[in-house]
């Protein structure tokens, strides 16, 4: 059974990359199909986006959150095919496509710098657009997939360009900080639900989430600076914007700096819901006295 998952991650990879080749725009409209029909297709992950939709926009209709969320299902789908061409199209193509945007001065010379980098859908095209245009070497964490095939293709994808220092999760914070200090950018995705062991409760939208500390904490850590970058999805590419250096930051106070990422990441969502990785049980661990507000 083993060999036969291999085959099929083996084959879905191959289609990945032979799409890559299409023009952006034939792309983008077979993603709108995949959205459209992934929407229809896997119910569970349907009922955590509309669950998490109707506790962070309560204010919105049935309807309303309906088609946020299925929109939600194409832009993840259009995504994920980019990747394709992310990891597999000429330099020159990706260059073209990646258009970095904002305050990308203070990403230059050498500040230690921790890159607050949030779960939008192109989160892996606001990587790979720092790695191609920017002379920085960055640092990233490294999650292993449980799929060999697809964790080898990813590894090697998000490391093409710029010779990146990767961490393992397992090594822990300390290379982490050694590798902010000696002036490579972090790039660092703190903003999903890990329950309590490295959390405090703060506010997201209005409702209490387990958030994780490692923002300020690495930022301390490596004597850096903070800045968010996030990358929206547009029908040439992605505009990844570089956020102004956070000031008076971290603080002395960690529970106010957590709070503080928090409302950050909320400004920028509001700027584009849609593409906000939805799909996750952001809300999942709760106080012991609530129940899951995803049911059984």
């Amino acid at each position: 059974m083993s060999g036969l998952k291999t085959a099929v991650q083996r084959v879905n990879l191959a289609c990945l990359v032979a799409l890559a080749r299409l023009p952006l725009p034939w792309l983008r409209a077979l993603g709108w199909v995949l959205g459209r029909a992934l929407y229809v297709a896997v119910p569970k992950r349907r009922h955590i986006a509309l669950t998490n939709w109707r506790l962070c926009f309560p204010e919105h209709t049935e309807a309303q959150r309906r088609r946020a969320v299925k929109a939600h299902f194409v832009y993840f789908a259009q995504a994920w095919l980019d990747r394709g061409w992310l990891w597999e199209a000429p330099r020159a193509v990706v260059a073209q496509r990646l258009r970095l945007v904002g305050d990308v001065a203070a990403l230059g010379g050498s500040a230690p710098t921790v890159v607050f980098a949030p779960h939008f859908v192109g989160m892996d095209a606001g990587w790979t657009a720092l790695t191609v245009h920017l002379p920085r070497k960055l640092c990233g964490l490294y999650a292993p997939q449980k799929n060999a095939v697809v964790d080898a293709w990813m590894a090697r994808g998000r490391q093409r360009f710029g010779e990146p220092q990767v961490v393992a999760k397992w090594q822990g914070l300390k290379p982490l900080g050694t590798a902010i200090r000696e002036g490579c950018p972090l790039y660092l995705l703190p903003d999903m639900d890990h329950g309590l062991g490295d959390s405090v409760w703060a506010s997201f939208f209005g409702v209490s989430a387990a958030t994780l500390t490692s923002l300020p904490r690495l930022a301390r850590l490596g004597k850096a600076q903070v800045l968010c970058v996030t990358a929206r999805l547009t029908p040439t590419g992605y505009d990844v914007e570089v956020g102004p250096v956070w000031g008076h930051y971290p603080s002395a106070d960690l529970q106010a700096d957590v709070q503080r990422m928090n409302d950050e990441l909320a400004q920028r969502i509001l700027t584009m819901p849609e593409q906000y990785y939805w799909v996750h049980k952001r809300f999942k661990t709760r106080p012991a006295d609530e129940a899951s507000v995803y049911g059984r």
